[in-house]
């Protein structure tokens, strides 16, 4: 396994704060996103490592295991059961064993660690936690507003999944124990899901609050009116009110985004409006306007 250096990747320094690199991963994130280079294999690519670097750097503990292990961070438990059998059996000490007296029970990574390993006889007692998988999956904003369950095949096994309402673009939730077989009868490792959610084409997401501009013609804004708008949650009736300017925003409460885990809560929903001007006005109507213009 090649290391990658997700410091580099994301352009911060090692002793990084937390706030560091939120902010370095969502200015790279908003670079590559996929949505916004759909024909760039680079930015793709780009995108998955980005996701993949927040994701051990942003948990203190994969972090701290990152930090010590390197690219066999993901073995670090492994490592220290692997350390504290050897250090509890009186039968490690002192003796050295090569690769063909152990029968190869144990992995390349340990044996780099402690230079050689136990008899095959010893090695077989000794429980070993799966790796923990890794995946990315896409959703749409439409998607990611409502609870609903998806199927996923990872490594050849389709796990079926619930996602919560409300979920994060670049979140990431942990679905325990879908991870790789566990060693010698030891657990299974985690299986961890980063979600990637895509723009929606009239409708901005941030946090919980969601913002759309709204067009009306100029005869709805000076008289006032009644129009039906598109949302996540369906058609809503809006009140207009005379003499609306253009750029004017308003709110509707709880009409918002779906707090993540949290039934009945939503954001709120921001509309700015559009005053349309008329175009292609026949004579009658320009004497009109000329008309209203003197008075």
């Amino acid at each position: 396994m090649t290391f990658i250096d997700y410091y580099k990747i994301l352009g911060i320094e090692k002793k990084a704060s937390a706030s560091d690199i939120k902010s370095a991963f969502r200015k790279l994130a908003r670079k590559y996103h996929p949505d916004l280079n759909p024909n760039d294999a680079d930015a793709k690519r780009n995108f998955q490592q980005i996701n993949e670097a927040n994701e051990v750097l942003s948990d203190p503990e994969k972090r701290k295991k990152y930090d010590k292990y390197g690219k066999d961070w993901q073995h670090a438990e492994q490592f220290e059961n692997a350390k504290q059998y050897q250090e509890q059996s009186s039968d490690f000490r002192g003796q050295k064993y090569s690769r063909a007296q152990s029968g190869g029970d144990f992995s390349d990574f340990f044996e780099s660690m402690f230079g050689g390993s136990a008899n095959a006889g010893r090695s077989r007692q000794v429980k070993f936690r799966g790796e923990d998988y890794n995946a990315q999956l896409q959703l749409s904003l439409s998607d990611a507003y409502k609870t609903h369950k998806q199927t996923l095949s990872v490594n050849g096994r389709n796990i079926r999944i619930t996602i919560p309402a409300g979920i994060e673009n670049g979140q990431t939730i942990k679905i325990a124990g879908h991870g790789g077989p566990g060693i010698n009868g030891g657990p299974d490792g985690d299986l961890y899901i980063t979600f990637s959610i895509a723009n929606h084409p009239g409708i901005k997401r941030l946090g919980n609050d969601l913002y759309i501009h709204v067009d009306i013609d100029l005869y709805a804004a000076v008289l006032g009116g009644e129009i039906t708008i598109d949302t996540l949650s369906g058609k809503v009736k809006l009140k207009v009110m005379p003499e609306t300017q253009n750029g004017s925003k308003v709110k509707l409460k709880g009409k918002g985004f779906p707090v993540y885990k949290t039934d009945g809560q939503f954001g709120d929903l921001y509309i700015t409006y559009s005053v349309k001007i008329p175009t292609n006005l026949s004579e009658r109507q320009k004497s009109l306007f000329a008309e209203l213009s003197k008075s």
